[in-house]
């Protein structure tokens, strides 16, 4: 994936350069460009934003510049995906995460401050995502969140595929509560079910524990989670501690 950024901050992006966007990167199949919008102001004076019309109290980033930096980014290249963060947007979704990393090259426009020209988003603008109903300075986190949750699913990125299989929302349910070593920390046991060694033991112990969560944590989702008779069994079942 080609993911080209503008923004007024790139220095914001350098978090991308560890963990597992940067395991992408040095694999070749996640290549971020960052373009600052100031290279592209309207004027000798720099500015790449204004006050809006109304009175109301805040800056908007112009559209003279962000069509400057978009049509460079683009450089004659057709269909790519222009979007924006934005809390107007559907909230993002894993499900949209893993259709986003199916798609070979985007554009995300970081708005800041009161956000961008109206006009500019009705002429450029593909896509809008939210990651939440909260307000953020500007659209660098949001994009940063978006990266980061596509490039995890990016070809041979993750040591083992099937680990993001089993991630929170590959389903309308929560994931499991997870252990490691020792067995015993602080008077705490790790539950008997995972100590097992029963495969069957341990899928139903940590199906029913992302029933049990979902239900008590995120009844949104719980919702929209169609139980099946086996589902039912396992709430019933005391035997899986």
């Amino acid at each position: 994936m080609r993911a080209d950024v503008i923004t007024l901050f790139p220095q914001m992006f350098q978090t991308l350069e560890h963990s597992i966007p940067a395991k992408a990167t040095k694999a070749g199949v996640f290549d971020l460009r960052l373009h600052n919008l100031r290279d592209f102001p309207l004027n000798r004076y720099g500015a790449v934003d204004d006050y809006p019309y109304g009175g109301e109290p805040g800056m908007v980033l112009h559209a003279q510049p962000l069509e400057d930096s978009l049509l460079k980014v683009l450089d004659g290249r057709e269909s790519i995906p222009v979007i924006y963060p934005h809390p107007h947007g559907k909230t993002l979704t894993q499900a949209d995460v893993r259709e986003w990393a199916e798609v070979p090259e985007i554009v995300l426009i970081c708005g800041h401050y009161k956000g961008i020209d109206e006009r500019f988003r009705y002429e450029y603008v593909t896509h809008e995502f939210s990651v939440g109903d909260y307000v953020l300075s500007g659209g660098e986190m949001a994009s940063i969140v978006f990266l980061d949750a596509v490039t995890r699913l990016l070809p041979g990125v993750l040591g083992d595929e099937g680990s993001a299989r089993t991630d929170s929302f590959e389903e309308p349910l929560l994931g499991w509560p997870v252990y490691t070593r020792p067995e015993v920390w602080n008077g705490l046991k790790v539950p008997e079910a995972l100590l097992s060694g029963n495969h069957d033991r341990i899928r139903k112990w940590k199906r029913k524990q992302q029933l049990l969560w979902t239900m008590e944590r995120r009844p949104d989702l719980w919702k929209a989670h169609e139980m099946t008779k086996e589902d039912w069994k396992l709430l019933e079942d005391e035997t899986l501690r």
